[in-house]
Formats: C-alpha cells, structure tokens, sequence
C-alpha cells in the first residue's frame, strides 16, 4: 500500500437553519420539481417529435429566418447605450453550478431559442447538422436507430451542443476521439457585427474555427454545428473489472484498462470510464460495440438499464465489487445516457431514499429532477450553501498523473464516488485555450500517441467526507486549492463550475494568445463579454462590466494603432 495521506482533521460545524432546509428539500423536489419536471420533459418531446414531422428542407429555411433575426438583432444593437451581448436564455436554465451573474448587469439579449433543430443527417458525409440548443438524447434518438451516431456523446440528456461546444463535452469515447468540441467539422457563427461565417480548420475563418472551443459563446453566436457522425451497432458489450489497492494502484488499473502498455491498437475498447468507490476500491468499465445479433446468442446477458425501475447505473457496477469481474449487454442508446436517471450519483443528495426499489418502480419515471428547476428553487442563501458545501467540478490531468489527483482529491476533499473518463488533448496547428503538455511526445508514456496526449477527467460530485460528518469545510478555499494543483500540474478545470481564479492564474491556466487575437480581429471586444469576466464568481454591477470591457477596448485600438 501507498503513504496515503489521511484527510484533514477539521472541527465541528455548527449547524444552521439551511442545512435543515437541505435535508428536508426532497419534499421540495417530490411534490413541486419531480411533477413540473415530467411535464416539462413530456413538452419537449412533443416539439422534438413535431421537430422532426418536418422535412429537412423546411427546418433548413426556418433556420435561416431565425438566423436572419439574429442579424438584425445585433445590427439594431447602439453599442453607446445598451449593454454588452448575451442570450436570452434564464440564469437558472443553464446546466452546471456556476451561477449566471453577468446576466444580473444590464445587457442587450438575443434571443436564440428557436434554434433547437436538427437541420441534416447526411449520411454520406457522416455529419449531422444541427442547432445550438439540440440536445443529447434529442440526437441520439435521431441517429442511434440508424446505426450512426455522434462521435462523443455526452451522457445527459439535456446538455445542448451549444454548451458542450462553446464549454465542455466529453464521453467515454474521447479517447478515441478528444472533447466534444474536436468531432466539429464547422462552426456557423453571427460575429458581434452581424456578420454570418462559416469557420472551418482550413478556410479563412480557421483562427476562429480553433478559438471557439472554451469559448463561452464570447467570440460570437454559434446557430449551427457541423458535427462528425460514426457508425455504431444496436448493442455496448461492456465489461465491469474491479480494482482493489491504494489510490495509486486503482490509477494504474484504470490506465491498463483501455491503453494496453505495448501499444496494439486492437485492444483499445470503444469506451471506457472507471468509478473511483472509496480509497481503496475502483471498478473500471470497457465496452465494445455489438451486433442484435450477439447480444441475443445463448448465455448473454442483456441489461436494459434505461428502464425506470432498474438500479442506478453507478450501483449496479459498483456490484462487481463483490461478484467479481461479468459481462453483459445494453441497449446502445439506453448505455450513452446511463447516468442521466441519477445524474451521475447526485440523485441520492437530492433524493435519500430515491435508489430504493419501492421508489424507483412507483416514481422512478418521474425522474431526473430538471437541473435548471433545481436552480430555480433555490435561493441565495442555498445557493451559497451549496458553492461552500458541495463540490461540482472536473479536474482535466495528464493520464500518468491521475493517481496524484486522486490522492490529492482524497486528502482536501475526501470525495467519492469519483469519475474517470480519458479524452485524447490534440495538438493543433495554432494553440488552443487548453493544449498538451510540450514534448510530450517524446516521453512515450502510456496512452499518449504522436498526435495527442492522453488526459482524464477526474469528476468530482457530491458533498465532501467533512460535511457528511458534520465537520467544517471551506468550499471556496477548497477549489482555490484544486486550482492552484492544477495550474501546478499543467491540468485544466472546465469554466461550468464554480471557480475562484482570478484573472492573472485563470490566464496561467488557460492559453489566452488565440482568443484575444480572434476577440479583437471580430470586434467581439466591446460586444460581448470576455470569458474570464463571464465565469468570474459572483454578481456584476453594470459599471463593473463596462469598466472590464472598456480596459479591453482600449488595449485593442491601442494595439491595433
């Protein structure tokens, strides 16, 4: 066994009246937030299913109009008088714990939330063209009964390509083929003068094609992704190994499990992610592609874990933890989105007793809570709560040190369980916001190949050992911390979760160069909000607004001149 550290001995909190409200919120969510939930769910199918009774052509001309609304819009903006461009979308809409406080500063709203279509699946190109506001399981539903889908397909259902583009995507197939926002082919954006570009890696938007990702819809408004699709079978073959040992060995196991040491390319599974249970406990999970064909032969085993009254996916692996390594077959569909009915393993805070048996067959189709109606129930007070109680965040490292972040993850906030998901970090022909590790290439560590480094997300959700046994836990202290190990370790933390950066370590742990050369070549400076400001913890009065963007003007037509 390792010298693992032990946590933090903390003393005891006092408890106040929020964390009696926290306990007791399920009733909040069983009676008010599961039934608007199930209705609003209900609603967006009927116009996802009234979405796609429409030819392509006809989506395809409505999209324009939209599109030209949007043009207009921007043009009829007076940059002397209103304020700064963003959407008009609702603050607690938005998936993701970071609060939306730049839109509590006056701002100049465009509104695009007609554009929630599917505009092509070309099957011939192997691309699916699709609007900001399409979600995950609208396109899985789309494409998986054709045998194609969406290279990286993010697991919940209501993350929007839009987000997962101008934000963060990622899937268990990312090893395979990077972040969400690298299966891009082209970006369609409305720049800050109402102009409409298509940007792509090799015409005369490419500089832009590369500064979208990570963005924060800061550079212009995205109406249209072209988006790389594959070809996938009915069925996920997935495989469930458990590891037991210290933190550094569960690391190992996890890398041994979908990057074999010798480098033969066929042992490399389609998918693959870990679950990280306690210190010493880990079950990794690989799964292939099959055929209806061999998921139904003699002796297989078929899961359909998209049911309603099934155990929680995180659950469910977690048993090969005492029944050994097994094999078994899941619908492909029902497989991409097997986090979505717990979220992951937030299900249980939300709701103690929702992973019961009774619960789950008479309620469980009423889940998952909305994400946004959980915002929108909460106050101030809970909100802050949950920002100094809860940890919400991914920490992207370098595959050889995952075992470092765990350990790490352990000591300072000792939570679990903890995801694992790898994504390949590409290097690109012009450095992007985040980019790998130089001269990693010529380590010839384990997972990395010639043209991208291997990292992994290490998620982190759920509330911290210390809460749980009433201890006291400073949050905001807690992901300085996270923070500076990452800065530290060349790792990078995606901006929907609440940081604590300022500007001078936000712009040491991102690459700044690209996106402020693309802010200021499309005028989106003066327009639109930059993305440090726009993930900066914490309300935005609108003379703190104009006052960070005026500084950045003035450093643009200074260089400029």
């Amino acid at each position: 066994m390792s010298d693992l550290q032990a946590p933090l001995v903390r003393p005891k909190r006092k408890k106040t009246w929020v964390d009696y409200f926290v306990k007791f919120r399920w009733i909040i969510v069983i009676f008010i937030v599961l039934p608007i939930s199930a209705t609003l769910y209900f609603l967006i199918y009927l116009g996802d299913m009234w979405s796609e009774s429409k030819s392509y052509e006809k989506r395809r001309k409505e999209h324009d109009q939209n599109v030209m609304k949007v043009v207009k819009r921007l043009k009829e903006r007076d940059a002397a008088k209103d304020g700064l461009v963003c959407t008009a979308r609702k603050p607690w809409i938005a998936v993701g714990m970071r609060n939306v406080d730049y839109k509590r500063a006056r701002h100049f709203e465009v509104d695009l939330g007609e554009f929630r279509n599917i505009l092509e699946i070309n099957k011939e190109k192997m691309i699916a063209r699709v609007e900001p506001l399409v979600n995950m399981g609208q396109i899985s539903r789309a494409t998986v009964p054709m045998n194609l889908s969406l290279a990286v397909v993010a697991e919940l259902d209501d993350l929007t390509v839009g987000g997962l583009i101008n934000g963060y995507g990622i899937e268990g197939s990312s090893h395979l083929y990077g972040l969400f926002a690298d299966t891009v082919e082209a970006y369609e954006i409305v720049l800050a003068g109402g102009e409409l570009v298509r940007a792509t890696k090799d015409n005369e938007y490419s500089d832009l094609f590369y500064a979208i990702p990570w963005s924060q819809g800061t550079l212009g408004l995205l109406v249209a992704a072209e988006i790389k699709l594959i070809p996938v079978k009915e069925y996920m073959r997935l495989t469930y190994i458990p590891v037991k040992g210290d933190l550094q060995t569960l690391a190992q196991g996890y890398m041994d499990s979908f990057a074999p040491k010798d480098g033969d390319t066929s042992k490399i599974p389609d998918f693959v992610e870990g679950m990280v249970y306690n210190p010493t406990e880990g079950v990794m999970m690989v799964g292939t592609y099959a055929s209806k064909e061999e998921a139904k032969k003699k002796g297989n085993k078929i899961n359909n874990v998209g049911w309603w009254f099934k155990p929680w996916f995180y659950q469910h692996a977690q048993t090969a933890l005492k029944k050994g390594q097994f094999v078994e077959y899941i619908p492909t569909r029902e497989y991409y989105h097997r986090h979505t009915r717990c979220l992951y393993w937030e299900g249980k805070l939300i709701l103690p007793f929702g992973d019961q048996f009774w619960f789950r067959f008479l309620f469980g189709w009423l889940m998952p809570p909305k994400v946004s109606l959980l915002k929108a129930t909460q106050g101030e007070a809970i909100r802050n709560y949950y920002h100094d109680m809860h940890v919400i965040q991914d920490m992207l490292v370098p595959l050889y040190k995952v075992g470092d972040a765990l350990d790490w993850v352990h000591r300072e906030m000792e939570v679990y369980p903890i995801w694992l998901c790898p994504h390949k970090l590409y290097k690109s022909p012009i450095k992007q916001q985040i980019y790998p590790e130089p001269g990693f290439e010529y380590e010839k560590r384990q997972g990395d190949t010639e043209d991208a480094q291997m990292y992994t997300d290490v998620g982190v959700y759920y509330a911290p050992g210390p809460v749980l046994r009433g201890e006291e836990f400073d949050g905001s202290e807690a992901v300085r911390k996270m923070e500076k190990w990452l800065i530290e370790n060349h790792g990078f933390q995606p901006q929907y979760a609440v940081s604590e950066l300022d500007e001078k370590s936000f712009w040491r742990m991102f690459d700044g160069d690209l996106y402020e050369h693309c802010r200021k070549k499309y005028r989106a400076v003066g327009t639109f909000m930059s993305v440090y400001y726009k993930s900066k913890k914490g309300r935005k009065t609108e003379k703190e607004v104009r006052e960070a963007e005026q500084a950045h003007l003035e450093t643009a037509y200074a260089e400029a001149d």
